[in-house]
């Protein structure tokens, strides 16, 4: 159960608290006698205790909010083992990430396994190849990796649907915010789900509005700004810009993409899904790519079954996009609306579908 340490946040002031405080007891083996165990609140993403691992062993006891999510970390790595404080002791081996407590507890500890077993075993082929043979099957690589993301994310839809009467979906709510857009938060408050009152996913939903639109972040200052138009050449040579499809009626998604970029591509379904459901409506796409080799990007445009036009200079991360929109990662986009101002961007997952239903009232 490897998941990523989220860094240290502040939590809205607003959210609520978990009054109720009941016993926690943590007890763990370690291989490595001597280093440091932490003791998280991942609400805070601070540590609340630690202690040194001594023959192999150690353990933690105190009191803590009811249902606190927690985790169980050691010095030298860099993935967390997850809990809810429900009362129940729970036992951890940080050498294999299992763990024993409650159903609820033993429960997540089972989902994390499940995912994280295709991409261990992805992994360990692909870097069991050389240099030359990673090269010469990048594509199969990068066709794999994304069913690989599409079934992840099928998994945590999976886990809210299943998991709807208990904590355990908390795990997984930023990802499932990320896919499904942060609107999906107000959804599951409505809906009254066990966890909605849970701070944890308010968390969550903060963390993913604060990565899409960072507050004072030079790509957040373009929304609000009118466009700023880009030539290239689309696959077949001919000079192109953003503007040709800009005009009344017109809402515009720029797509800043790469063919290989495994996010971009396992992004794409969704676009291709949004573009065929609103184009007759006015919903224009234009893709600009940040590849270098032209073969791969118009092999990419096919494989992804892209119907909008496609511009690229082929300079990479020299693209003349990037200086321009402040482009650091891809994917990106902005939405430009019939006047020319850009009204949002990284519009991902289902939060790109959501945008154009309030645009044509759908």
């Amino acid at each position: 159960m490897k998941q990523t340490i989220l860094s240290a946040v502040l939590v809205a002031a607003a959210l609520p608290v978990m009054a109720q405080q009941v016993k926690y007891s943590v007890s763990g083996t370690y291989a490595d006698s001597g280093k440091k165990v932490y003791l998280f609140d991942r609400l805070t993403d601070k540590a609340i205790d630690s202690l040194v691992v001594a023959d192999g062993k150690f353990s933690f006891s105190g009191t803590a909010a009811k249902d606190a999510f927690m985790a169980v970390v050691a010095e030298n790595q860099n993935w967390v083992t997850e809990f809810f404080n429900d009362g129940t002791p729970i036992t951890v081996n940080l050498n294999d990430s299992t763990l024993t407590g409650s159903a609820q507890n033993e429960r997540l500890a089972h989902y994390y396994a499940d995912l994280d077993k295709p991409i261990k075993a992805f992994m360990l082929k692909y870097n069991s190849l050389s240099n030359e043979e990673k090269k010469l099957r990048e594509a199969d690589f990068v066709s794999e990796y994304n069913k690989l993301m599409a079934s992840q994310l099928d998994f945590i839809n999976k886990v809210f649907k299943e998991e709807r009467n208990s904590l355990v979906p908390l795990a997984f709510a930023a990802t499932y915010f990320f896919n499904h857009g942060v609107e999906a938060y107000d959804r599951l408050v409505s809906e009254q789900v066990p966890f909605a009152s849970h701070p944890y996913l308010r968390k969550a939903c903060d963390e993913v509005i604060r990565a899409l639109h960072p507050k004072d972040d030079q790509k957040t200052a373009f929304i609000g700004q009118q466009y700023t138009d880009l030539e290239m050449a689309a696959p077949d040579g001919t000079m192109h810009k953003i503007s040709e499809l800009v005009g009344p009626g017109k809402w515009v998604l720029v797509d800043f993409w790469a063919s290989w970029c495994g996010p971009c591509r396992a992004e794409m379904p969704n676009v291709v899904e949004a573009y065929n459901e609103y184009h007759t409506k006015g919903f224009e796409v234009i893709g600009v790519s940040f590849d270098q080799k032209k073969e791969a990007w118009v092999n990419a445009i096919g494989q992804l079954k892209m119907p909008w036009l496609q511009i690229s200079d082929l300079r990479g991360w020299n693209c003349a996009a990037a200086p321009v929109y402040m482009i650091n990662s891809i994917p990106d986009n902005i939405l430009i609306d019939p006047q020319g101002k850009i009204i949002d961007r990284a519009l991902r997952g289902n939060a790109l579908k959501s945008r154009l239903r309030k645009i044509f009232g759908d």
